[in-house]
């Protein structure tokens, strides 16, 4: 009677190594088996979230009543920014990239975009030309 064992590096067999299934002389025999992990990442709307809706329609602005929220307008500039309330913004016209504190990647908003930053969000605004925007600020649990 031949003895086999498994050979593994933590003696369990789904550890993500090959195993290696050996007969009594150290030959290997059978399949070697592999697991794969695939790994799923969050986007940093996910991760952080802020919440956008691309290209809102004229009912949904008025639904909104985006017309009577307040205007906000800059250069090409960086700016800090920190949210103690969470904040509605309408990109009226520009592109700015949000990049959140201690991320390395950032989220890019333009006009048409109507976005949703949480409380405490911190980030870096980057502008590239001429921005213009229109925001309010949520009470809790406004929706």
């Amino acid at each position: 009677m031949m003895e086999l064992s498994l050979i593994s590096p933590i003696n369990y067999p789904f550890n993500g190594m090959r195993s290696k299934v050996l007969n009594k002389c150290g030959q290997r025999i059978g399949r070697t088996c592999s697991i794969k992990a695939t790994r799923v990442e969050k986007s940093l709307e996910e991760l952080y979230n802020v919440r956008v809706e691309r290209k809102i329609s004229r009912e949904r602005m008025k639904e909104l009543g985006v017309s009577r929220w307040s205007i906000w307008k800059t250069g090409k500039c960086k700016l800090p920014w920190d949210w103690h309330v969470d904040q509605l913004v309408y990109v009226e016209e520009g592109e700015v990239r949000v990049v959140p504190e201690g991320s390395k990647g950032y989220m890019s908003f333009k006009a048409g975009d109507l976005v949703r930053y949480p409380k405490w969000f911190e980030a870096d605004l980057w502008f590239n030309g001429y921005y213009q925007e229109r925001y309010c600020f949520r009470a809790y649990g406004d929706d």
